[in-house]
């Protein structure tokens, strides 16, 4: 019967036998440091799996993917929850910024003391109450035929917050647009961006833009008239003409265009304000009088 031989790695003593002796009788050391020596100059075969191989590679990196996948899936269900939340919170945020309502340390008890109904315009300009899921993006909506209106009420008095959306020069712009009771008077504003110019277009996002808005007038002889114009263009004393913002001309239409755009499509509910709160007299719509006197 064939006998192995096994090396001593410290002083090169070889052993013939079925395995390495306990001790090297030469140098002393342990059976540890012994190792077989394979015919032909082959290194003995390894137990366990050959980690140099194709097929190692392949299983590992099969199993590394698996599980990468597996802790992404869970990281994002178990923290889908909470960005849902972070996202609705965002968004009203946004809507209680046009309410002139910031910097609040609970916006969800602020827009629920503020924000009294999210409601839908319906063809002739009535509102119904929107029994849906609350939306954090209203371009779909808008597409959809989903014209929201909501009624607020700040220091007692009834406010309306319409959202739009829109495109500047680089991406989507959006914002929202709170109106008086008059659905007339533009109360304040909210605009943000997603791809703006730091220091040009992205200024629609800042306080000095929209301080502009509050007091004007939306609509005249039943059709948006609301303008931002390129800076230095508006008339200070127009009740419907807005200074854009500096260097930033095609973000500024974008603005423009928004709120022409979406106003119009809710022109039955801006103009049913007169009807709705029977301002009108023997002289005509109290409304129609108080902008021709900013006019004037």
């Amino acid at each position: 019967m064939a006998t192995k031989k096994f090396k001593c790695k410290v002083c090169g003593y070889v052993h013939e036998g079925n395995e390495a002796p306990e001790k090297c009788p030469l140098c002393g050391a342990p059976k540890s440091e012994f190792e077989e020596i394979v015919e032909g100059g082959a290194a003995p075969k390894k137990k366990g799996l050959d980690t140099s191989s194709n097929a190692y590679t392949i299983i590992y990196a099969a199993v590394m993917v698996i599980l990468v996948a597996f802790l992404l899936v869970f990281v994002s269900s178990t923290l889908k929850e909470r960005q849902t939340a972070n996202v609705i919170n965002d968004t009203k945020a946004q809507i209680l910024a046009s309410l002139n309502i910031k910097d609040q340390a609970d916006v969800a008890s602020a827009y629920q003391n503020a924000v009294k109904a999210d409601m839908l315009m319906q063809a002739d300009g009535s509102l119904v109450p929107y029994e849906g899921e609350f939306c954090t993006g209203y371009s779909s909506e808008y597409d959809a035929g989903r014209l929201h209106v909501f009624q607020a009420e700040v220091d007692g008095q009834t406010k309306y917050v319409i959202p739009m959306n829109g495109l500047g020069l680089w991406g989507v712009i959006w914002g929202y647009i709170a109106l008086d009771e008059d659905r007339q008077t533009v109360y304040g504003v909210y605009f943000s961006h997603a791809s703006e110019t730091p220091g040009l277009g992205g200024e629609i996002a800042a306080p000095l833009f929209q301080s502009r808005f509050p007091g004007k007038i939306v609509t005249s002889d039943g059709q948006v008239a609301l303008q931002v114009l390129k800076f230095g263009k508006a008339d200070k004393t127009s009740a419907y003409q807005i200074d854009g913002v500096t260097g930033a001309t095609i973000t500024s239409t974008g603005v423009n265009n928004m709120i022409n755009k979406v106003l119009t499509s809710y022109l039955p509910f801006l103009n049913g304000a007169c009807c709705a709160q029977q301002c009108c007299n023997e002289d005509g719509c109290e409304e129609e009088q108080n902008v021709e006197s900013i006019e004037d």
